[in-house]
């Protein structure tokens, strides 16, 4: 039958992207709307990442450029990398070690399907500190999510059974979506208590409850 995967989406799923992201925007322009900056840059950085090989790091750069341009704030000099440089210390949740740990007694195995450098993602998965057995890493490969390449390259390197396999993950947009389009098993993270009619395999509000969700969707 082969072996159970479990694949992760990192930053909002395993580390605390949103509060990252916050408090480097605040940190920047402390006058400002931070809510609205933050909805700029959702706004913004697919445009930024689509259809492009681009490093991580200058897709924050240039997203970063682009909320002053579009809020008429003035970037500090010498802040141009300041969402690249501070990613590796943003806070993992509370309950991420424990379930990882806890995945790996169970048999899984555990991949990440992130769209970041592979610089970055080391300096997170060093602070979750529980070994993945892949990485699939969006600079590495010339594609971001919610293009479907990151799929593709895990099954492709790991010889994962689809049906010994799940994918979990906050983003609606970058991966539950594309997810349900691949006919994939998709377990949404919901930390922030949105509503969505996108299909999915099951919904937690964190991982707490994960490694028996799994269980049930993927039985050993």
């Amino acid at each position: 039958m082969g072996d159970r995967w479990a694949t992760f989406d990192c930053y909002g799923t395993l580390v605390d992207w949103l509060g990252g992201m916050r408090a480097s925007l605040a940190r920047l322009w402390p006058d400002a709307d931070t809510d609205a900056l933050l909805t700029l840059y959702h706004q913004l950085e697919p445009a930024v990442q689509a259809g492009r090989g681009m490093a991580y790091r200058e897709v924050m750069a240039e997203t970063l450029a682009g909320i002053a341009t579009f809020a008429h704030l003035e970037l500090p000099q010498g802040e141009e990398d300041a969402l690249g440089s501070s990613l590796p210390a943003w806070p993992v949740f509370a309950e991420v070690p424990a379930t990882l740990a806890e995945l790996r007694r169970r048999g899984w195995r555990l991949a990440v399907l992130s769209n970041t450098d592979p610089d970055l993602l080391e300096a997170s998965l060093g602070t979750i500190g529980v070994p993945v057995d892949l990485r699939v890493v969006a600079s590495e490969i010339g594609s971001y999510k919610p293009a479907l390449r990151h799929w593709e390259v895990f099954f492709s390197q790991s010889g994962a059974n689809r049906e010994r396999h799940a994918h979990v993950a906050a983003s609606l947009f970058h991966d539950i979506e594309p997810g349900g389009r691949l006919g994939l098993r998709c377990v949404w993270i919901n930390r922030l208590a949105e509503r969505s009619d996108l299909p999915r395999a099951g919904e937690l509000s964190d991982l707490v409850a994960l490694p028996d969700t799994l269980e049930a969707l993927v039985p050993a």
